[in-house]
Formats: structure tokens, sequence, C-alpha cells
């Protein structure tokens, strides 16, 4: 099946928030590039970034416990706060930079909502205020609130505290600059952005194999999906791609056979949320609040109750409530799971069954869970919740990372991992949250592991992108990191990495996001 064109600079795959983020930094960097997307479903943002489909949205790490572990000595480690706080600034620092030059129509993409942490219970009071002592040192945390005065924090949710036992130990604290944002709509305006620059975007087509040609380029082969295509399937060459997918860049990985992905496995974790349209309960609740994971459950399924504005629609969601499938994607394939088994990956996968038992019974409960169940849960944070006014919504689903290692056989991971060839011609990117709140930083990553040789020309456009990357490259690029407590790597930039000596706010000064 010969290409009839000449290659493509880059292709990518899938049409959700990290492809887009990608190709409007190139076409900004590389103007005269040709890009080209291709997404299997008949939309943008189907998957992953669908508003509907995410867990939460514009984590800055100012209300997610997971990100601020408690050290054996009593004290809290807030690096990974830190990290994600940076990562979050600087996805807003390219929003402001694609707004200011016309680039995006407008911020109606995120919306103000307050990022609130809530707890019950004297041990759970206790590692909030300590928890709180130590964020504030820092100055991406220094305007954070805390109290436990059960009237203060039904001033800020009143939802949180109504019909609650007054005897019942409580705590909050709040950050009164957090974001709600749509990443839905977000994508779809990156994308509409990116056709005026000349990208290609070709909806309903499938990459269904690729293969790197001798030349080093890589031949992907498409097949067209609209009910009319003629002919089905051809051929496209490019000079890179990139695998944006979702769940789906697992198995497109694998058929691209670089040996960084052996060893890889995944596994798949639905979800679904309680949503209310209420305009009473909506209009008595404007905050994004997170509370603590349960025993044995995964960093990603931690109860919240959020605030979200959806294409201009108001509406609370609590959740998720966790479950399983063998789908790597919530329009996929029921044999996901099986197709992505090989032999280097099948030890890690068995290891990661063998230590993770309470994961297992933690989703086994989950995906048991009567309506009264889940109800009890929601009533957990909001104790006048009744069931006439919420609905059960299918999330979307997750994929973890599974890995190698040495001393355990295999790994599950809660985080992103992004996947290069070494020569730099291709990348995939894995795993879940806080994925599209990061998406920048995970992209100037790819940009520093794939492009050595461009890294250095492309610096002064991106300090002018994104200001926050005027400090010493050298210690901010290529760096390895430990991955956190949520099974995240740090990657490899600054703002990225909360290494620098000048770290950067929450709220850029001068933004023109709300």
């Amino acid at each position: 099946m010969p290409s009839r064109h000449e290659p493509v600079d880059v292709v990518v795959v899938g049409a959700g928030i990290m492809s887009a983020t990608l190709a409007s930094i190139l076409t900004t960097l590389e103007p005269t590039w040709t890009v080209e997307v291709y997404e299997r479903r008949p939309g943008l943002a189907q998957e992953s970034s669908n508003a509907w489909n995410n867990a939460g949205t514009g984590h800055a790490a100012l209300c997610e416990l997971n990100y601020t572990p408690e050290r054996p000595d009593g004290s809290i480690d807030i690096t990974k706060a830190v990290t994600i706080n940076e990562q979050f600034a600087l996805s807003r620092e390219l929003w402001d930079f694609l707004l200011e030059h016309g680039r995006l129509p407008d911020a109606s993409f995120t919306s103000s909502a307050p990022h609130m942490t809530f707890v019950r219970g004297e041990a759970d009071v206790d590692y909030l205020r300590r928890r709180y002592e130590a964020l504030r040192e820092h100055p991406s945390f220094a305007h954070l609130e805390f109290t436990t005065d059960p009237a203060t924090i039904a001033a800020w949710a009143p939802l949180l505290m109504a019909d609650r036992e007054p005897a019942d130990p409580v705590a909050a604290t709040r950050a009164t600059d957090g974001l709600d944002v749509d990443f839905g709509a977000l994508t779809r305006a990156l994308m509409a952005d990116l056709g005026d620059h000349g990208a290609a975007l070709h909806l309903e087509h499938e990459v269904t194999g690729l293969r790197r040609l001798p030349d080093g380029t890589w031949r992907l082969r498409v097949a067209d999906r609209r009910w009319n295509a003629r002919p089905r399937t051809r051929a496209v060459d490019a000079r890179f791609v990139f695998i944006g997918a979702g769940g789906g860049a697992l198995h497109l990985l694998q058929k691209s056979h670089i040996p960084e992905i052996a060893g890889y496995g995944g596994f798949p974790i639905s979800g679904q949320f309680l949503r209310t349209t209420s305009p009473e309960l909506v209009s008595r609740h404007r905050a994004k609040v997170y509370g603590k994971a349960a025993v044995g459950s995964p960093p990603m399924s931690v109860p919240h109750l959020d605030t979200r504005m959806v294409d201009g629609q108001a509406a609370l969601l609590f959740g998720p409530y966790a479950g399983w499938s063998m789908k790597f994607l919530k329009h996929g394939s029921w044999t996901d799971l099986v197709r992505s088994i090989r032999p280097g990956n099948l030890v890690p996968m068995l290891a990661v069954g063998l230590h993770n038992v309470p994961l297992l019974k933690y989703l086994i409960g989950e995906v048991t869970t009567s309506p009264t169940g889940r109800l009890r849960t929601l009533r957990e944070f909001m104790p006048s919740a009744h069931p006439r006014d919420w609905e059960l919504v299918d999330a979307g689903q997750r994929v973890q990372v599974i890995k190698k290692d040495r001393r355990r056989g295999g790994v599950l991971e809660f985080g992103t991992e992004l996947v290069t060839a070494a020569d730099g011609s291709i990348a995939g990117l894995l795993g879940a949250s806080p994925g599209a709140s990061t998406a920048v930083a995970t992209m100037l990553d790819l940009l520093d592991r794939c492009f050595p040789d461009r890294i250095d020309a492309w610096r002064p456009q991106l300090d002018t992108m994104m200001p926050s990357l005027r400090r010493d490259w050298d210690t901010t690029l290529g760096e390895e990191h430990d991955d956190g407590p949520d099974g995240m790597g740090d990657g490899g930039w600054a703002t990225g990495g909360g290494r620098s000596a000048e770290p950067t706010v929450a709220d850029p000064a001068g933004s023109v996001l709300p």
C-alpha cells in the first residue's frame, strides 16, 4: 500500500486536548510545517477530553490531597503539589498567549470556581491543618484559607453543611482563584484555529497500523470510516508521529514495535458520576470540593462535588464511582484488554494483579454498589441530598499504566507517561490524571525529547509564549523524576518540576483568564 504523497511533517493521532495542544505549539514554532490530525470519532474531544467524561478540571493542587502525602515523621510533602500548580500555571500562560494573538476566540472555556478541600473527623482535620501550614509557606499557596468553623464552611459552600450533625468535627481549605475548565470546548477552539493555520483535520479516520520505513519516516495505514468513503484505506507517510489517542495509544505504540514500549501494559478503569442541573442546588454551590479517597481506592477516585460549566450549562457533579471494563476507550471494544497482552508485559500485568488486591476489592465493591450506596456516599458530602435531584451518568475510560519493575515484577501507576522513541520520530501518551490540566508541560517535555536539534532555536519563541520558561533551561529540561503519590512522574519541565528559584504563582500576572 504505497503512499501517493510526500511525507507530512507531523501526524497527530487523536483529536483531544493533548493533540490540540501539541499541534498549536508546533504550528506557532514552525508555521510552514504540514500537520495532519486523524480522529476515529465523528467529532472532537469525544473521549477523555469531553467535559462530562473527565473526573476533574483545572487541577492546580489547591485542593487535591493525593498531591500532599504525609511523611513518616508526620510532616507534609508539598513537592508534588508545587509541581502540579506550576504546570497548570504554564497551561494558563499558553492560553493567554493564544487569546492575545487572536488564536482563541475568547476565554469562555474557563469559569471561576473556588477550589476547596473538605474533611471530617479529628484525624483528617489535623492532617488538613498540617497540610495548610506547609503549603502556605510557598508563594503559590500563600492565599490559601483554612477553617474549622462550621459557619464559615457553610458560607463558603452551603450544601456541605446543610443538615449535617453539629458534633461532627470538620475542616476546610479554600482558594478563591480556582478555575473550572471545559477542556472539550477548549479542544474544539484550538482545533478550529489549527484549521485556520493550515493543519488538516480528518474525522472518522482511524489509524489502524504503522511501521518505520528505511529512511526513518513512518508509514501509517489509515482507514476512512465515513459511510461513503472511496478508497476505504490509504497510506500516509510522516516525519514525526504523536499518538494522543487516550486509551487507544497503547495498541498503536505496540504496533510501532519501538523497544521503548516493551513491558508496558494497561489497566482500564471506568467511572460514573451523579449529576444535577437543579437551579436551586446549582445556585447554592459554587466550588470544586475534594475530600479524601477511601482506603484502597485509586487517587483518581477521590470523591469531589464540583461546579461544572459545560457549553454554557451549569451543573453539579459528584463522584467518581469507579468501575471496571475491558474497554480502553468509552467507544472502544470489549477485546481491548486482551489485544494489549504481549509476552513482554504479561509478567508485569500478573504482578500488578497480585500486588493490588485492595484495589481489586475496591473496584468490585464499586461495581456492585446499589443506588442507595451511591446516595449514601454523596450524603457524606451533602447530607441533604435527595435522589430525585440526581441522575447517574457514565464517565470516560482511563487506562492506568502498568510497567516493569525489577523488584516486584510490575507496578501500576496513576499518572501520565510519555513514551518516546530513541530517535524522537514517534511519541505517545499513556495514563490519566491530572492529564489535561498539565498538557502544556507534557507537550514541552515531548519537544525536548523528540526535537533536540531544534529546541535551542525554539527557545526565544517559547519564552514569549510562556514567560515562566525564561529560566536556566539546563536545569529544567531532561531531568528524571521519581513518581509521586499518584504514580505520576514530575516530567522534565520547570514550571513542571518546582526546582526553579522563582516559583510561578497559580495566577500569572497579567492573565486575561478569569
